[in-house]
C-alpha cells in the first residue's frame, strides 16, 4: 500500500511577478504565452487574472479567520503612535503592549499596520535641511518653473561634497506609507562632516555627469578657479552642451 503524502502549499509569487502577469494580458498576450515567458504555472496565471478582473488588485486579500487580539482602541494607539515616531522597532511596540495589558504577538502589530497601509521600509537617506534652506530652495524652484526644456538641458550644475569613509551609516527600518519614501519624517538626515572623510568637486547636466575631481586640503578661492578652467569647459564638452551653457554653481565664497 503506497503512503500518502501531502502536497506542500506553492510559495506565494511576488506582488512585482502578479503585476507583470496583469500587465502582459493587458498587452494583448495569451496565459500561454506569459506562463512560457515568466516560468509561472497556466493555472496560476489565469488564477492571477481572473482575480484582477474581480477585484481590480493583485494584491493579497484578508482572509477570514479569528478576530484580532487587538482592541480597536489599541490598534488606533499603535497607529498613532507610529505616525508619530515612524522609526518605532516592532520590539519595542510589543514591550508598549505588554505594559499596556494588552501583549500581543509582533505578527499580530504588524497586521495592524498593513491594514491602515502602514508597512515596515528601510529608510531614505537625504541631507538635513533647516527652515530657512527649504524655503531658499522652494523659492528656487517656483522661480524657474516655466523654464524651458531647451534651457533646462543646456544648466551645467556642480557642487563640492564630503563623503565619510568611516562613519555611521547603520540601516534604520521606518513605518510608512506607499509613496512617502522622502517625507521628513520617513529619512534619516545626513550631514556633511565626521573623521576620515575626502572632499570631491563634481558636476552634471540633464546628460549625465561630468568630470569628479578630489579636492586636497582646504579649499580656496584659487584652488576653486584652478578645479573650474581645468574641468568645467571639458565637462560641458564631453557632455555634449559644447561652449554655450548656463553654469549654475553652489553658494561658495
Amino acid at each position: 500500500m503506497s503512503e500518502h503524502k501531502p502536497s506542500m502549499k506553492s510559495k506565494e509569487l511576488s506582488v512585482d511577478l502578479r503585476d507583470r502577469i496583469v500587465s502582459m494580458n493587458k498587452s494583448g498576450e495569451g496565459y500561454r504565452k506569459i506562463s512560457a515567458a515568466l516560468k509561472v504555472p497556466m493555472s496560476t496565471v489565469a488564477s492571477i487574472i481572473r482575480k484582477w478582473k474581480k477585484f481590480k488588485t493583485t494584491r493579497t486579500l484578508p482572509r477570514a479567520g479569528r478576530p484580532s487580539k487587538l482592541s480597536d482602541q489599541r490598534r488606533r494607539a499603535l497607529v498613532m503612535g507610529v505616525t508619530k515616531n515612524p522609526m518605532a522597532t516592532l520590539s519595542e511596540l510589543q514591550m508598549s503592549s505588554v505594559e499596556r495589558g494588552e501583549p500581543s504577538r509582533r505578527t499580530t502589530i504588524s497586521a495592524a499596520f498593513h491594514q491602515s497601509g502602514l508597512y515596515g521600509r528601510v529608510a531614505r537617506r537625504k541631507p538635513l535641511l533647516s527652515k530657512r534652506d527649504m524655503a531658499a530652495r522652494l523659492e528656487f524652484a517656483k522661480r524657474h518653473l516655466k523654464d524651458s526644456q531647451t534651457m533646462r538641458e543646456k544648466i551645467l550644475w556642480s557642487d563640492e561634497t564630503k563623503i565619510e569613509l568611516f562613519g555611521l551609516n547603520a540601516r534604520r527600518d521606518v513605518w510608512r506609507k506607499p509613496d512617502t519614501a522622502h517625507h521628513q519624517a520617513s529619512t534619516i538626515p545626513t550631514v556633511k562632516h565626521g573623521g576620515g572623510s575626502i572632499m570631491l568637486w563634481g558636476c552634471f547636466s540633464a546628460a549625465g555627469t561630468g568630470r569628479l575631481v578630489r579636492i586636497k586640503g582646504k579649499m580656496t578661492a584659487a584652488m576653486y578657479r584652478d578645479i573650474l578652467n581645468e574641468n568645467l569647459l571639458q565637462s560641458a564638452v564631453d557632455l555634449g552642451l559644447g561652449r554655450q551653457f548656463i553654469f549654475q554653481q553652489d553658494n561658495d565664497p
